[in-house]
């Protein structure tokens, strides 16, 4: 089943297939015309590997495939032909990703508590696009360990060129909006 769709500058679309079980854990090409061009990656853990691509987005100053490849806590980069470049694993248990023209790079993390992902907290983490650098931190404001077992955060995420942030809460059922000062 797919999770995300993105489509590039250059009309390229970009499809992660994986979501909810769905053995075929890779990313999906096509043309502008809806052609079919490639496909990259199956499950598994290593680079290039898959355990559920949640979200993608392209962009920055290098044009970069950034992967939420949530269930594998990570994100992957890679160049639009599918080359792997690096994992990130930093970002928690990322279930959504955007990177802004000016590599500010936000990822979300909906899942992590005390007994998923032990160690990282759920929230949105922003940093740089270019080296993985992290800048700051959002803690999600319904953050309830003591229902470990519950899921809330930004499942879907984007920034505007004045900076605002927007996270869509897939728990609570709300869409948020953030300013850093």
């Amino acid at each position: 089943m797919p999770s995300s769709v993105f489509v590039a500058r250059n009309g390229d679309i970009f499809v992660g297939d994986g979501h909810g079980g769905n053995t075929n854990a890779r990313i999906v090409k096509f043309s502008k015309d809806g052609k079919f061009i490639k496909t990259w990656g199956h499950h598994g853990s290593g680079p290039a590997e898959f355990d559920q691509p949640h979200d993608i987005s392209i962009g920055g100053s290098q044009g970069h495939v950034f992967v939420a490849d949530r269930s594998n806590s990570r994100v992957q980069v890679f160049d639009q032909d599918g080359n792997f470049i690096v994992a990130w694993k930093q970002f928690g248990r990322p279930s959504a990703v955007f990177v802004a023209k000016d590599d500010t790079f936000y990822v979300s993390d909906s899942q992590s508590n005390s007994k998923v992902n032990p160690g990282y907290t759920r929230g949105i983490t922003i940093g740089s696009a270019k080296d993985g650098s992290l800048r700051a931190f959002i803690p999600d404001p319904d953050l309830d360990q003591a229902d470990a077992t519950r899921i809330s955060g930004a499942s879907g995420i984007v920034a505007d060129t004045k900076g605002a942030i927007y996270a869509a809460d897939v728990g609570p059922h709300k869409l948020r909006k953030y300013i850093l000062k």
